[in-house]
């Protein structure tokens, strides 16, 4: 992700609000287009303004109280192998080592005073999950056994499994969030290993993972080509291809898109548009409510098929810019299609002619091939390659 927690002196944030009880009028879906997540535990706010503690990162279910976020990837186990062997993570503000003690013989923070917001916002129907990695993140394996028995502390600390040293207490999150931008050797190996543990499990659980936007990921191309994810929260923000390049060529949801429909292992992966909720969340990428919402609905509309919803960093932000996350969600709801529930998404039609092997282009022809619309951006007379945005073909919109 693009910014770090604040380590001011951790405070204990657990404040006791008084939340709306009962489950979300709008809860998590991921059969739907209209979810949003964001993430949680870094204090993003903090860390650009230090000097602002009204405004710093309150408890998890201080988020939970109405239904604009859906789910919460909290962030982060950011070293795998600590002292003892276990995971350290960081909630900067929240929880710490130094605020709320370690279990014995390890780095591995006792955050269970948080076991009960994870309840209240999970019986309201949404997502908490785990999130690994973040932009300092110590998160690479020697090889697959040790991806796997990684995956296997994962299972018993956070999830389904036992373990006399669970960070949250005896709740069970609702899956993991791969935010990996250091380190990508076997993870491959580690979501196969996580896939059988769910497989057998009385619950669903989710695996997600949260690429940059530049194709291919540098760090998890391999794992996305190769296991199973639930959805993919595209870091559309501090990278040449952030949501303020849209409208340009640079812009590049499309050839995820394609990469959905015809590399993903899942045919029922989710897209999420992520962004950062507010200018300093992220060093380039922010967008106003307004652009934001012309660019989901368009993306929404052109890519009907794998488009799940909005992805922020972070909850922090979102809130102290004027509630940008709620703003987000009524705008989603316009237009919300679920196909659990019967609905269907609709395609534009197809208007150009079926791309020809052996006739030529020039530059603004348009054709239609592999279920899109493309434009020709100078003469060709290749056939269009979905995944290689420098080439010249270019996505306009997925139809029939």
């Amino acid at each position: 992700m693009s910014s770090v927690g604040v380590s001011i002196s951790c405070q204990n944030v657990h404040e006791k609000e008084d939340p709306w009880w009962g489950v979300d009028k709008d809860p998590f879906d991921l059969t739907c287009n209209s979810n949003l997540v964001t993430f949680w535990g870094q204090n993003s706010y903090g860390a650009v303004n230090p000097s602002d503690t009204g405004n710093w990162q309150k408890s998890l279910s201080y988020y939970c109280q109405d239904d604009s976020i859906n789910a919460f990837p909290i962030a982060f186990v950011d070293e795998y192998f600590s002292t003892g062997g276990l995971p350290h993570i960081d909630l900067s503000s929240t929880c710490s080592v130094s605020s709320n003690g370690a279990f014995s013989g390890t780095n591995l923070a006792d955050c269970s005073f948080l076991q009960s917001d994870i309840q209240l916002c999970q019986s309201k129907g949404k997502l908490v999950t785990i999130s690994l990695g973040g932009q300092h993140g110590a998160s690479s394996f020697s090889g697959d056994a040790q991806a796997e028995q990684f995956a296997d502390t994962i299972w018993n600390l956070f999830l389904g499994g036992t373990s006399t040293t669970r960070p949250f207490g005896d709740v069970f999150l609702d899956g993991v969030d791969l935010d990996i931008e250091n380190g990508s050797s076997s993870y491959t190996a580690f979501v196969n290993r996580l896939q059988t543990h769910f497989a057998g499990a009385s619950k669903k659980y989710y695996i997600t993972a949260s690429p940059q936007c530049p194709y291919p990921d540098a760090a998890l191309s391999t794992t996305l080509n190769s296991a199973s994810f639930d959805a993919v929260h595209i870091q559309f923000y501090n990278n040449y291809c952030s949501l303020d390049s849209y409208g340009t060529d640079n812009w590049n949801y499309a050839i995820w898109d394609y990469w959905a429909r015809y590399v993903s292992p899942n045919k029922n992966v989710k897209l999420y548009i992520g962004g950062p909720a507010a200018s300093g969340a992220a060093g380039s990428g922010y967008v106003s409510t307004t652009d934001l919402q012309t660019i989901v609905q368009d993306t929404r509309t052109n890519f009907p098929a794998f488009f799940g919803g909005v992805m922020f960093w972070d909850a922090s932000q979102a809130y102290a810019n004027g509630r940008y996350d709620k703003s987000t969600k009524t705008m989603l709801k316009s237009g919300k299609v679920c196909t659990s529930t019967g609905q269907t998404v609709t395609y534009q039609k197809c208007t150009a002619a079926a791309w020809s092997s052996g006739a030529s282009y020039v530059g603004g022809s348009q054709v239609k091939y592999q279920g899109y619309q493309w434009q020709a951006k100078w003469w060709t007379a290749d056939p269009p390659v979905g995944t290689d945005g420098t080439k010249v073909w270019k996505i306009l919109f997925a139809c029939t």
